[in-house]
């Protein structure tokens, strides 16, 4: 699959991995490649992003990230859901970090030696999404902008981020395919 990368999406990955070992976290995680993506300069995925105009979208994203992370990875979704059942996991990650500390349930814990590291389950999904929206447009590369797509229609805690953002699917795919805010002039075929 790798081979249908662009470099676009290569770089997105290599970045992604770099995001893991800086973390010390031995898997690559949508979170991962999420950050990649809001690093590239000079793709596809940039001018998507300056298109809608999304300024200070990385800092907003890496915020809503921490915020995930000190949940223990929940997406709002579950938040949701929980709350539905009557629980409060703001009071219990509160709760938890007056016993433990400030982001006891962020994942992570130390420096870990990988010399190969693997990618989460859902950042595989991620992938095979992304393989998925380029065929349906019957492109015969995959770039970053089909990770951006992937990230967002698979959900969870980078869908949640981009979305508190303001990034929508439909706001990415109208930019894409030429109809975007400010009339930027992406190709319509990427």
């Amino acid at each position: 699959m790798f081979e249908r990368f662009t470099q676009g999406a290569r770089d997105v990955v290599s970045g992604a991995v770099g995001y893991a070992a800086r973390a010390g976290e031995p898997r690559i995680t949508e979170e991962h490649l999420l950050m990649a993506l809001l690093d590239a300069r000079g793709r596809t995925v940039s001018s998507v992003f300056a298109s809608l105009g999304t300024a200070g979208l990385r800092e907003q994203v890496a915020g809503a990230l921490a915020d995930a992370r000190r949940r223990g990875g929940m997406s709002q979704a579950d938040t949701e859901a929980l709350a539905g059942l009557g629980i409060d996991v703001d009071a219990i990650v509160g709760r938890i970090e007056e016993e433990h500390g400030h982001g006891a349930l962020a994942a992570g814990g130390g420096p870990v030696r990988a010399l190969r590291r693997s990618f989460t389950p859902g950042a595989k999904e991620t992938l095979r999404i992304a393989l998925r929206t380029a065929v349906t447009h019957r492109e015969r590369h995959l770039g970053d902008e089909h990770l951006l797509l992937a990230l967002i229609e698979r959900g969870g805690v980078a869908a949640d981020a981009l979305a508190a953002c303001g990034v929508s699917y439909e706001d990415v795919e109208r930019v894409l395919r030429g109809g975007g805010q400010q009339g930027d002039g992406l190709p319509a075929a990427v």
